[in-house]
């Protein structure tokens, strides 16, 4: 059983297009792999094919049905906003511990990557974040990162909030935010001198996996996968 929990600097970062090329990845080299996206905001099934959980449906090669959305992604908002506000906006609140509970129930034989919502600290409701579930799961973090002007900042604070939970680290992946404001190899090479023993992985800004086929491997490779 290999489990990991994939998580971000911010929203709109990567988690998705990382998790989803690690899948297909691991697939195409003969690996039973699954993920669960526990909390979803800003969905709308009229775009659910291209929705995170639509995504990750599609690495695994599965059909985008309600029962399939259900599965992957069982809370799922309108609003675009931390899933407090969103579930608010709904009239709803989230129940953590039935949302801890369901991650745990996804961790068997198969390859299983738990993908967050936004970034390290969202709040999922009046007193509890992203990081809470990730402290109480205690599994091996993946932790995706951009490569925008401020990037390197929000990305050890996101490493320093981790470690003071006693988080493990399995992997930082530098997602190439694409901007051109800084190069993506001084990120990284800032990054790895203000974070020594951190494994780190590069992506680089693509349409498709399949173009980035050779980092997806040493990410792999990082993992033990």
């Amino acid at each position: 059983m290999s489990a990991f929990f994939v998580t971000a600097t911010g929203t709109d970062i990567g988690k998705t297009f990382v998790t989803a090329g690690l899948i297909r990845h691991l697939r195409e080299h003969g690996k039973s792999v699954r993920a669960f996206k526990p909390i979803v905001s800003g969905f709308d099934i009229a775009t659910a094919a291209i929705s995170d959980p639509g995504v990750l449906l599609g690495a695994m090669d599965e059909p985008i049905t309600p029962e399939s959305l259900d599965r992957v992604s069982p809370w799922r908002f309108a609003a675009p906003l931390s899933p407090d506000m969103a579930a608010a906006r709904e009239g709803k609140t989230l129940d953590f511990d039935a949302i801890l509970a369901a991650c745990r129930a996804e961790i068997g034989e198969s390859i299983l990557f738990i993908e967050g919502v936004g970034g390290v600290m969202v709040p999922l409701d009046a007193h509890r974040t992203v990081l809470d579930l990730m402290a109480s799961l205690k599994l091996p973090l993946i932790l995706v990162a951009g490569s925008y002007l401020g990037a390197i900042s929000h990305t050890l604070t996101a490493l320093d909030a981790l470690r003071r939970r006693g988080l493990t680290i399995a992997a930082l992946v530098v997602n190439d935010s694409g901007d051109g404001a800084v190069p993506l190899d001084e990120t990284i090479s800032t990054l790895a001198r203000f974070a020594p023993g951190v494994r780190i992985a590069a992506i680089p800004r693509v349409k498709s996996w399949l173009n980035a086929k050779a980092e997806l491997a040493e990410l792999a490779a990082i993992l033990g996968l």
